[in-house]
């Protein structure tokens, strides 16, 4: 079985996409769809911008969805028996098994951006990356911190988990963090408290958008982040997406899920590689894992 899985945030870079661009006459075709769509010209900064350029969540978040759907639709021609995105990256995931239109997840997209920077800017919070301790472990700490909110964001894999929150709360949790044996308790460069309760204000903006949009059937099963487990019910990936905003990742879960199911290659598509190096600390080396970014 073949499971497809979308890169999120993080992973855009400069000139991404360009190369599809300039070969496949669908890709322009898509491309400057969305720029229309968007009403600005985001081909320009995914191109030609700098990294600096594509930090900005309102322009990362379509930039990587763009890159993942376009060369979904433009470069693979086998359907997967499975789908499913980190993040932002399950927007990806919908679009490319036909969940939502290109259109309609494109929108979404944007709002959730322009939502996710303006709770941002609101309401302040950050997210660290502890290393070297187990799940139940990071659980207990966030649990036992009485600073403020601080809970577990993006299970990635086993030994490496996100935790994500309020300033003080994050600080004090990763000073327990390593007092409990983390390898490291590292802050990451982020805007905001992403998957937390934090979130609530750029949820409620989204849940308006996600009402308003059609969902059917999609071709093969979602594994989606809030559960991890698989659906093809669109009442179901409706509610799982618009819960994922303040919800964690169960990116552990999911692929080990996939495993379960008989999934036995993995490819990723979009920029970047991040997800083939988390798939293969979970799933170890008798699966085939590959990437598809251009």
């Amino acid at each position: 079985m073949k499971a497809y899985v979308f890169p999120g945030q993080g992973s855009q870079f400069p000139g991404m996409a360009k190369n599809l661009y300039e070969s496949s006459e669908e890709a322009r075709r898509l491309l400057d769809e969305a720029n229309e769509i968007l009403s600005f010209p985001i081909t320009d900064i995914m191109f030609d911008g700098t990294a600096e350029d594509l930090k900005a969540t309102r322009v990362t978040q379509p930039a990587v969805f763009l890159h993942s759907v376009v060369l979904a639709r433009c470069r693979v021609e086998e359907a997967p028996d499975a789908v499913a995105g980190h993040s932002l990256g399950e927007f990806s995931a919908l679009a490319a098994v036909r969940a939502m239109s290109f259109e309609d997840a494109l929108r979404l997209v944007a709002v959730r951006a322009s939502a996710m920077q303006r709770c941002c800017e609101s309401v302040p919070g950050t997210m660290a990356a502890i290393i070297g301790l187990p799940t139940e472990t990071v659980e207990e700490v966030c649990a036992s911190v009485s600073d403020g909110i601080v809970i577990p964001a993006n299970y990635n894999s086993e030994g490496q988990i996100v935790i994500s929150g309020e300033i003080a709360a994050v600080e004090k949790a990763c000073e327990l963090m390593k007092e409990a044996g983390a390898k490291r308790a590292l802050p990451l460069s982020v805007s905001g408290a992403f998957h937390s309760p934090l979130m609530e204000p750029a949820r409620e903006e989204l849940a308006e958008a996600i009402e308003r949009t059609v969902f059917t059937e999609p071709i093969c099963p979602v594994y989606q982040n809030v559960t991890a487990e698989p659906t093809t019910n669109p009442e179901v990936i409706k509610a799982n997406l618009l819960a994922q905003l303040t919800s964690p990742v169960r990116w552990t879960q999911t692929v080990k899920n996939m495993l379960s199911a008989g999934v036995d290659s993995f490819l990723e598509i979009g920029p970047g590689t991040v997800l083939q190096g988390l798939v293969r600390r979970t799933a170890g080396p008798d699966v085939t894992i590959s990437g598809l970014s251009e």
